[in-house]
């Protein structure tokens, strides 16, 4: 794999995305991991961050052997598969755009679902940098429908950063589909991240729509019984969810730490700022442990 300087940063804007979480994350990792899995991609930060410890040319820094992303928002599925394939053909695709009204609803109305990999992730990304706040919202048919965003000049094409994701995307399996699809396949030496869209804090913060299937109170109770599953199997789970009585009632019996940090996309804007935030592993089961702040 070719040399990367600095860490690589994801490449979209996704709510609840782990930048400001990164080193709570990464410490609580094993030095060496067989496939490394990330399930709920949506911005890829952990991926990205522990990729590029991997591509620093430190001969003890790769972590892991292989590495699969996976989520049910085939829009980003296609956005990641066309940055590892034709990251080239992505950048002409994203030429083609500029920061307009009338283009941004245009394009909002498309039907991606004939489109290729290319003009997919093109169109994802476009909306991303142009829509209200970045928040990527579909509706119950699947249908994205966040309004267009007052910006004064949208960086819409970053090819640096493009290209640098797909230096560490080359050797990666992108899935689209359910997490259990990808959990189901590991082993023991394995490690898989878990950041499922989070349960609801409080009853007006209940925003799970990054996709059309939604993530409900059934799946969160899914996702409690494979990590148990996992534990059995020997393969070791860390996952961040809102930390609420309901979560930590959930995930009783496993490793909780409660930690404190910064969040800037939220559907309500009274909801952004710093919240805490629960990281669940199916090791050394311990009770909470105090409160923790995660900088930016």
């Amino acid at each position: 794999m070719p040399v990367i300087g600095s860490p690589v940063r994801p490449i979209v804007k996704w709510a609840g995305g782990k930048t400001r979480l990164l080193g709570e994350i990464l410490a609580r990792m094993p030095a060496r991991i067989g496939t490394y899995a990330e399930p709920f991609a949506g911005g890829a930060a952990v991926f990205f961050a522990l990729a590029s410890e991997s591509a620093s040319g430190r001969p003890t820094a790769r972590r892991f052997e292989r590495a699969v992303l996976a989520d049910r928002n085939l829009d980003l599925v296609a956005l990641y598969r066309a940055t590892r394939d034709s990251v080239g053909d992505l950048i002409e695709a994203l030429r083609g755009f500029r920061y307009d009204r009338d283009l941004f609803y245009e394009v909002r109305g498309q039907d991606p679902s004939a489109m290729s990999d290319v003009s997919r992730g093109a169109r994802l990304l476009f909306l991303n940098r142009t829509c209200y706040n970045g928040l990527w919202r579909v509706n119950s048919k699947g249908i994205f429908n966040v309004p267009f965003g007052r910006y004064k000049n949208p960086k819409i094409l970053d090819e640096k950063a493009l290209r640098s994701a797909a230096l560490l995307l080359a050797q990666t399996e992108v899935v689209h589909g359910d997490f259990s699809e990808v959990t189901g396949k590991l082993g023991s030496g394995d490690f898989v991240y878990l950041d499922p869209p989070y349960a609801p804090a409080s009853s007006t913060s209940d925003f799970t729509a990054y996709a059309r299937e939604g993530f409900g109170p059934d799946d969160q109770q899914r996702l409690a019984t494979e990590l148990i599953r996992l534990r059995k199997k020997r393969v070791l789970a860390l996952l961040s969810n809102a930390d609420t009585p309901e979560t930590r009632a959930l995930y009783a019996g496993l490793s909780q730490d409660r930690v404190r940090v910064a969040r800037s996309i939220n559907s309500d804007p009274a909801s952004r700022g710093e919240v805490s935030e629960l990281l669940v592993s199916n090791w050394a089961p311990t009770t909470p442990r105090k409160r923790r702040s995660a900088g930016a």
